[in-house]
């Protein structure tokens, strides 16, 4: 990553806002693999989304969400060696989801 962040040693749910979140959020992605690999399950998830409209199958919007969340946790599981974030702040684990995602596109989160 571009920028240095200082890892919070607070529980996820006790941030406030989102802007809070998104920080510590950075310092649990902060494994290249596993920053590719929701980068990799965005982008498909993105696919299936298209697949689902373009098709009129709502099944894909399950293979979208598998894609996402698989991709993620072998990342964490596998390379980050943490627990998603998702677990304790769902939303908030989801919003910076795509805001990472945005950021690894605009440069700002390496890959």
């Amino acid at each position: 990553m571009d920028t240095a962040v200082e890892a919070p040693s607070a529980d996820p749910r006790a941030f406030k806002s989102f802007a809070q979140f998104y920080p510590f959020y950075l310092t649990e992605h902060s494994n290249l693999t596993c920053r590719r690999l929701h980068f990799a399950g965005s982008s498909l998830a993105l696919v299936c989304l298209a697949l689902a409209f373009a098709m009129g199958n709502a099944w894909w919007l399950l293979a979208g969400l598998l894609c996402g969340y698989g991709f993620a946790w072998v990342g964490h599981f596998g390379f980050e060696k943490n627990k998603p974030a998702s677990f304790k702040r769902p939303l908030y684990s989801f919003m910076g989801d795509w805001v990472m995602y945005k950021d690894i596109w605009s440069g700002k989160v390496k890959i």
